[in-house]
């Protein structure tokens, strides 16, 4: 083959490659709208790193989980508080820097973990990490509390409801009745494993009775304009940044957070007679193989610095009179 042949065939599979790629990415976001969307806590060796941001991120799983200092099991809705906390909390326990492990996955789920020996099968990957501390909504907390596998609580945050729609709100959608328009495609949690459904359909139930809640999680469902999410905190703003749905209800915090990225989402506050405020807690697990550091973690938790981060990031303080999942 002479140079020239080979150069042409080159510069031909070159030009191909490049339109393959033009046609396959079409409309699509940059690759900075998918998760994980926050980073940080490291682990003391990091080793080789391999990230793909639409196939490999795993990005509720931070740090590493052979031979922690301390392991958090967090509500997922609490993913971007995560990293600043850490390093809050490490330059009081410097100990600790590089060694904490903490998983961000709907509390539904981390249950489940917990239920299986605190194992978790994440594709072909299989870990197992026992919590020192459960953070999740009050009842959750609550009842592992009585049922003995936790020991200790803290109350540390609150948040709000809020609809995320597209930048700009093209559809006008002006509350939560707006939810049940046959042409809004909304994404919505699912009751098996997202307590913040029940948060969502009681706020639906206020501003529209029970047929609004059946006409957003059973007709439109059927219908497929209601789409249920695994992991809300993460799928539902990417099916927004996507064009896959309209809107979805989500803790205040998340869009806030989105809105702190530059991301084209906006949010649609709901009235306070409508609203539903969570309380967030954390419990010391009863057996925590950690539990010196996990007492230190929830003394940070109920500190000042730790409140100032979660308030910066449009979370509430735990206000006695809300209404907890």
């Amino acid at each position: 083959m002479t140079m020239a042949l080979r150069a042409g065939l080159q510069a031909l599979g070159g030009g191909l490659a490049l339109a393959l790629t033009v046609a396959a990415a079409g409309p699509r976001p940059r690759a900075g709208l998918f998760p994980p969307w926050s980073r940080g806590n490291d682990p003391a060796r990091q080793g080789y790193v391999f990230r793909v941001a639409t196939v490999d991120n795993v990005p509720d799983l931070h740090g590493n989980p052979l031979d922690p200092g301390l392991t958090l099991f967090v509500g997922g809705n609490q993913f971007m508080v995560m990293p600043r906390l850490i390093r809050a909390f490490v330059r009081l326990h410097p100990r600790l820097r590089g060694r904490i492990f903490y998983e961000t996955l709907p509390p539904g789920i981390l249950l489940r973990q917990m239920q299986q020996d605190n194992t978790l099968t994440l594709g072909n990957l299989t870990i197992q990490a026992a919590p020192d501390v459960y953070e999740a909504g009050a009842r959750k907390v609550h009842a592992l509390r009585r049922q003995g596998q936790i020991r200790r609580i803290v109350a540390y945050a609150s948040n709000d409801l809020e609809i995320m729609v597209r930048q700009g709100n093209p559809l006008r959608l002006r509350g939560l009745s707006d939810l049940g328009r046959p042409d809004v495609r909304v994404s919505m949690p699912n009751p098996a494993w997202e307590g913040v459904e029940r948060q969502i359909a009681s706020a639906l139930r206020r501003a529209g009775g029970p047929s609004l809640v059946t006409q957003v999680m059973v007709t439109k469902l059927r219908a497929g304009t209601t789409a249920l999410t695994h992991i809300h905190h993460r799928q539902t703003p990417l099916r927004i940044l996507l064009g896959e749905s309209d809107a979805g209800v989500t803790w205040a915090s998340e869009v806030r957070f989105q809105e702190r990225l530059g991301h084209p989402i906006a949010g649609i506050r709901i009235p306070p007679r409508q609203n539903v405020t969570a309380i967030y807690v954390a419990g010391l697990m009863a057996h925590a193989p950690h539990p010196r550091a996990a007492a230190a973690w929830l003394n940070f938790l109920a500190s000042p610095a730790a409140r100032r981060i979660y308030t910066a990031f449009g979370f509430g303080p735990p206000v006695a009179k809300a209404v907890a999942p």
